[in-house]
């Protein structure tokens, strides 16, 4: 018993050490990256610019069909989803294929603008802190409008006044629930699911977002049925 117990109390030790030393470098990974452009600044570059698309100057579609198929609880939990992230992790081993990531909205913010791309450890800690630091200084709002107005679209349209425009013609306040359903899926996999690169991807991925807006609510069994 007394060999169990020091076992027991060494592996909680190297525990410590180990979430010590992931915190310690995942912060620093963070504040290297502020000291390059505070969070301000990166935010302010943003919003400023011309074609920035404010949450009210969305249509409700969109917005909706965002939420349902990135982050369906996302105004109910703070920057990280801990039951996404279980979800995830259960999901994966089942498949043994690492199909879900369990990020929310917010902590794809902050790959977007104020980390980056790269996969790894060490960024995806980082960016933990800087989801907090997001939620900590702006709105859920205005997160989401950070979100879409960063996301890529694949076929050269950053954002989704570019995206709108680019793929329908027109304002995104004006978009309908088929062309929503269809943007609401792209940012995912832009690369696989433009609709100028394979449409037949393209729209199942469609498919999938009007089955997640059926799911929460934000549409009728007969609404789903019309774009299917």
């Amino acid at each position: 018993m007394k060999f169990i117990r020091k076992l027991f109390i060494a592996l909680i030790i190297l525990m410590i050490i180990v979430f010590s030393i992931i915190f310690l470098v995942g912060n620093s990974y963070y504040t290297r990256a502020l000291k390059e452009k505070p969070l301000i600044t990166r935010v302010e570059e943003i919003t400023s610019k011309e074609n920035f698309v404010k949450f009210e100057e969305m249509s409700s579609y969109y917005r909706n069909a965002v939420i349902s198929i990135e982050d369906h609880r996302y105004y109910s939990h703070g920057p990280i989803d801990f039951i996404a992230i279980g979800r995830a992790i259960f999901t994966n081993i089942k498949r043994r294929a690492f199909r879900e990531g369990g990020s929310t909205i917010t902590q794809q913010v902050a790959k977007n603008v104020i980390l980056s791309q790269e996969r790894s450890w060490v960024r995806k800690i980082a960016e933990v802190f800087a989801a907090f630091d997001l939620e900590k200084n702006y709105s859920k709002r205005e997160i989401f409008e950070l979100y879409v107005n960063t996301s890529y679209f694949g076929d050269g349209y950053y954002g989704i006044y570019d995206a709108s425009y680019g793929y329908y013609n027109k304002s995104p306040l004006d978009l309908s629930l088929d062309e929503s359903s269809m943007l609401a899926g792209i940012p995912n996999a832009p690369s696989v699911y433009a609709p100028t690169v394979n449409p037949t991807l393209a729209k199942q991925r469609q498919y999938q977002v009007i089955n997640s807006m059926l799911e929460y609510g934000y549409i009728s069994k007969d609404e789903a049925l019309s774009i299917k």
